[in-house]
């Protein structure tokens, strides 16, 4: 087998099974350890994958802006949207940062709600302004433009003198072994901080984000109370069910 065979083979493999352990392959592709591991190295600096201590997981959905994401997989995100809503109560103080899919929760909200939202997406706190009910707490900061999110010291600072019921956090990547993670410094640092003044953390994954990494840790996976996903696989779902998180598919 020709090297650009063999590689397309393991980004084959990966895609179908969303992980690769270096010594497996060696067995199935009947070449040694080294050789698989320059292939992984190669696939990894062409952006194809992510090496990890092991082997390599798949890389997430590309990073594209916001505008772009709200056309990509609008009925899977609006049907997590509409699970999520059973957890929102009245009276609770919602954290929510941003995300297209948490924009299809926050449009899914009863126009009755009472509750207080912090949250430091403009898109949010703008789709939230006809909740009568709804004292809606906006977190400065810097822009991010491609995400259009406020991030930084300022929000940081913030968030240091709140508290959270229900944290839900917008995922880019999340692996239940290697935990959750983004392509940007910024934005792990004020999710982070977002979820240690949260009582507790639910996430909406779509699919395609599911045991994928990026280069910045947020936190654990295990930091999540609930993962609302659909389609997921049942060994992955019992890593999750495992840590202690209530899987919702």
């Amino acid at each position: 087998m020709l090297k650009e065979e063999r590689q397309q083979r393991i980004l084959q493999i990966l895609n179908d099974e969303h992980k690769v352990i270096a010594s497996d392959l060696s067995k199935r592709l009947f070449v040694s350890e080294d050789t698989i591991r320059r292939d992984l190295k190669e696939l990894d600096a062409q952006g194809l994958l992510k090496r990890v201590h092991s082997g390599a997981l798949r890389i997430g959905p590309p990073v594209v802006d916001f505008s772009t994401r709200q056309n990509i997989y609008n009925e899977v995100k609006i049907r997590l949207a509409l699970k999520a809503v059973d957890f929102i109560k009245d009276n609770m103080v919602l954290l929510i940062d941003g995300g297209t899919t948490n924009l299809h929760l926050v449009n899914h909200l009863p126009l009755s709600l009472k509750a207080t939202i912090i949250t430091n997406s403009p898109p949010i706190s703008m789709a939230l302004s006809n909740h009568k009910n709804v004292e809606v707490i906006m977190i400065g900061g810097t822009l991010f433009k491609e995400s259009l999110v406020n991030l930084g010291i300022d929000a940081v600072e913030t968030l240091n003198t709140m508290r959270a019921d229900l944290y839900i956090m917008g995922i880019y990547n999340i692996d239940a072994r290697i935990g959750i993670s983004v392509p940007s410094r910024s934005e792990a640092l004020v999710k982070r901080k977002m979820a240690s003044i949260s009582t507790e953390v639910l996430a909406l994954v779509t699919p395609d984000k599911l045991d994928t990494v990026s280069n910045h840790i947020v936190c654990p996976s295990d930091h999540l109370t609930y993962l609302i996903t659909e389609n997921v696989k049942p060994d992955v779902k019992a890593l999750y069910a495992n840590q202690g998180i209530t899987v919702v598919d």
